[in-house]
């Protein structure tokens, strides 16, 4: 079985990306040699002949050198994909990243899943976009660089970034007690935003980014790198209001309207839970999909008043992921006395509310935005223990013009995920 040095810090520092491939390959140091073939294949040069023994790191780097695919211009460090303007478009773009401060943690990026937000954001839908922009909110990779300040995370660490990288730290939402930074006057996100020194945030379609420790996540070793980035935002925006809202115990009865990003990872969450799962859809095409393979316990098409009438009073709460115009009454009507209704989608025009559809039913409807660090971290956890992860389609880098086609279309099971060691190679 080969096993491979570890790289020098110089080394380290030269080949980030080989070492970010050694950590994944041979975390251990020992990598099985049909493993480290199959790494090769798909990663670097499969002409490669995997020798016996003892591999030096330097060997193991010509191994996974590949030429640029993208390359920075002169005096900047990060290279990534962004959008120029308003239609969207995404292209190589080279720009810094900061350099790792006390408290900072460098990750190599290995994936990075796609929101349907990357897609609003890059085409300016909601009116705030910040050119050039490169997206990503979904971000994982091992870590090569920490810190003197740092704790938590060392070199070789396999870490994540959701949807935040800052926040104000002292106000009461920030405390530790509390731990919902999502909601902080002062957070700032993890791209189309700005640092208190203006700096304007870039994202995870890109080689590499710093974050301050706290904003950084944990990926369990039981979790696959590339299906657990969704979990970054589409897991935490389903998992937190379960727990939030009291969503969360066994044998409750739970309604999850959409069957998309977001809507089967809050059929995946629930199950894990021993919740009783009802899929609220317009298309019965998806009844198999939710039920055979998501393990939905039931199927409703909300187009079919019979359908509807005969599951009314049934649930316990409800999960709306939809991100269109619908009926909010209709599913109010399928809740059980003070039943809850939680809206996670975002509809570009208001929804209606019928005043006695809530009334009657002593009903409560909310919103839910993603979750805290410390609820993200708990999120991450559970999916480890219960084996959850999001169901992807894996694309190369240059592919992300054509999946955001595909997504307006609705076209993905169930999230794009970026192969950034595979495809953006500097």
């Amino acid at each position: 079985m080969p096993r491979i040095r570890q790289p020098s810090p110089s080394e380290l520092a030269a080949h980030p990306r080989e070492y970010a491939l050694l950590c994944r390959v041979a975390p251990g140091g020992e990598a099985d040699a049909q493993t480290l073939s199959e790494y090769a294949k798909e990663y670097g040069q499969p002409s490669k002949a995997v020798a016996e023994g003892e591999i030096t790191f330097a060997d193991f780097a010509a191994m996974f050198s590949r030429p640029a695919s993208a390359r920075e211009p002169a005096g900047t460090d990060c290279v990534g994909w962004a959008a120029r303007d308003k239609s969207g478009v995404m292209a190589p773009f080279g720009f810094n990243r900061r350099p790792v401060g006390p408290k900072d943690v460098r990750i190599q990026i290995c994936h990075v899943g796609i929101c349907h937000s990357d897609l609003h954001q890059a085409k300016n839908d909601w009116g705030s976009s910040l050119y050039p922009m490169v997206p990503g909110h979904e971000i994982v990779g091992i870590v090569t660089e920490v810190g003197a300040e740092v704790t938590s995370f060392k070199p070789g660490d396999r870490a994540g970034v959701g949807c935040m990288v800052d926040s104000c730290g002292s106000c009461e939402l920030c405390a530790p007690e509390r731990s919902e930074q999502q909601f902080c006057p002062k957070v700032v996100l993890t791209y189309n935003a700005v640092h208190p020194d203006g700096s304007v945030t870039q994202g995870g379609y890109s080689s590499h980014i710093v974050v301050t420790e706290a904003f950084v996540l944990r990926i369990p070793d039981a979790l696959p790198l590339d299906a657990s980035a969704p979990l970054l935002c589409a897991g935490i925006t389903t998992y937190s209001p379960l727990k939030h809202f009291g969503l969360d115990k066994p044998g409750m009865r739970l309604g999850v309207v959409g069957l998309g990003g977001l809507g089967h990872m809050a059929v995946k969450l629930a199950k894990g839970m021993g919740l009783h799962v009802t899929v609220i859809s317009t298309s019965e095409s998806k009844r198999e999909e939710a039920t055979k393979v998501l393990g939905a316990d039931a199927f409703l098409v909300s187009k079919d008043p019979e359908a509807l009438k005969s599951a009314a009073n049934s649930l316990h709460g409800i999960i709306d992921t939809v991100s269109a115009k619908h009926d909010l009454a209709a599913l109010i009507g399928l809740l059980k006395l003070d039943g809850k209704l939680v809206l996670v989608g975002v509809p570009e025009v208001p929804l209606d509310l019928p005043s006695a559809a809530v009334i009657f039913k002593r009903a409560t409807v909310s919103g839910s935005l993603i979750g805290g660090i410390k609820q993200t971290q708990e999120m991450l956890d559970f999916c480890a223990e219960k084996g959850i992860a999001s169901t992807i389609e894996k694309i190369p880098i240059d592919y992300v013009n054509k999946s955001y086609e595909r997504m307006a279309k609705s076209d993905v099971r169930y999230r794009f995920v970026i192969d950034i060691q595979g495809s953006l190679v500097a």
